[in-house]
């Protein structure tokens, strides 16, 4: 498998980024956070496609909630 940089080592394929935010999720819903919006929804689908990496989705988020 080609390795890269711009994901960590246990997010390499869309399957392994997939599974991490299922992590999330379900951590969150254990400690009755809301979920995700649907703004955050779609920047997670890019992310699960390779399209962005998790500091990029951050960064996204924070830029659209005024937060940057």
């Amino acid at each position: 498998m080609e390795v890269t940089e711009r994901f960590g080592p246990a997010e390499q394929t869309p399957a392994q980024r997939q599974a991490l935010l299922d992590e999330v999720e379900a951590l969150k819903a254990t400690q009755g956070l809301p979920p995700l919006s649907p703004f955050g929804q779609r920047l997670y689908q890019r992310y699960v496609a390779g399209e962005l990496s998790l500091a990029e989705c951050s960064a996204e988020l924070r830029q659209y909630y005024g937060q940057a």
